[in-house]
């Protein structure tokens, strides 16, 4: 099988996650079958995030992770976690820094595959399987 091409864009100021990242991304699209795939993750800060929710979803507030899908069977598309909004959820679920950001990334991978839990319902259970399922995997 073919080694995924994950791509890390640093723009948090964080030292130290981009290597990690780039693996665990890897890893979680063998993962899902998708050795092939070409995926792009952007670090960025609260105010960098805030920026495209505003732009993209019309909301006025920074998120944890954006999703943004090329459609394209290979490049799929781009991931963006907010590591301000990771470290502070890392302390509020008692959590590693590390498990936070593996956790980011892994949803907003699914969610660039279609998965979805807005809605609630099956869709957000069928999510949050596949989400756990691949975390255990990558762990």
């Amino acid at each position: 099988m073919k080694r995924p091409t994950v791509n890390i864009q640093d723009g948090s100021g964080a030292k130290g996650h981009k290597a990690r990242i780039k693996k665990k991304a890897e890893a979680a699209l063998k993962c899902l079958g998708l050795g092939n795939a070409e995926l792009s993750v952007v670090l960025t800060d609260d105010a960098g995030i805030k920026e495209l929710n505003c732009k993209f979803r019309r909301i006025n507030k920074p998120t944890d992770v954006l999703s943004f899908p090329m459609e394209d069977p290979v490049v799929l598309g781009d991931v963006v976690i907010s590591v301000e909004r990771a470290r502070a959820q890392a302390c509020e679920f008692k959590v590693s820094m590390a498990k936070e950001l593996d956790k980011l990334l892994v949803h907003g991978i699914l969610h660039l595959l279609g998965h979805d839990h807005v809605k609630g319902g099956r869709q957000a259970t069928r999510m949050r399987e596949r989400e756990a399922e691949v975390l255990k995997t990558i762990a």
